[in-house]
C-alpha cells in the first residue's frame, strides 16, 4: 500500500573524482555558489537548483588481483567519477545555453543549440570535468 506522503525534491549527487576541482569548475564554468564543501563532499546552488557532489577516489579495486573473490566494494571506486547524470529545469532554456556555450562546457555531440524532444520538452547538455552529463531543460507549453 502507498504512503500519503508526498515527495517533494530530488538532489542528485554527482561522482566526481576530485571535490574541490569539480567544485570550482560548477562555480566558475556553470555559475553555481558553493554553499557547503568539506574534504569529500560539496553541496552546490543555483537558484533553486541544488547538485551535490561527491569524491570517486578510491584507487583499491586497481590492486586487486581476484575480482571474484574480493569484488569491488566501497562505492566510491575512481572508474565511477563521471559516470552520472542529471536533468535541470530552467525557465529560458535558450538564454542558459548562449551562457554555458561562451563558458565553453556544451556536449561534445551539441547540436548548435537547445533542441526540442519527442517528449515536450527543449534542452541542451554540458559535461563536467569527469564527463557527468547535466541536461538543462524546458517543459514545452502544451
Amino acid at each position: 500500500m502507498l504512503s500519503a506522503v508526498r515527495l517533494t525534491q530530488t538532489i542528485p549527487a554527482l561522482p566526481v573524482r576530485d571535490t574541490k576541482a569539480a567544485a570550482a569548475f560548477y562555480e566558475a564554468r556553470l555559475g553555481f555558489d558553493i554553499p557547503f564543501q568539506d574534504e569529500g563532499f560539496a553541496k552546490l546552488q543555483r537558484d533553486d537548483a541544488e547538485v551535490h557532489l561527491w569524491q570517486a577516489d578510491d584507487e583499491g579495486w586497481s590492486q586487486r588481483g581476484d575480482l571474484v573473490r574480493t569484488p569491488v566494494s566501497s562505492g566510491a571506486e575512481s572508474f565511477i567519477a563521471g559516470t552520472a547524470s542529471c536533468r535541470i529545469q530552467v525557465d529560458e532554456v535558450d538564454d542558459l545555453y548562449v551562457e554555458m556555450r561562451t563558458a565553453a562546457v556544451l556536449h561534445y555531440a551539441d547540436p548548435g543549440s537547445a533542441q526540442d524532444t519527442d517528449w515536450g520538452t527543449r534542452e541542451f547538455a554540458v559535461t563536467d570535468l569527469d564527463g557527468n552529463l547535466v541536461v538543462f531543460f524546458r517543459r514545452n507549453q502544451e
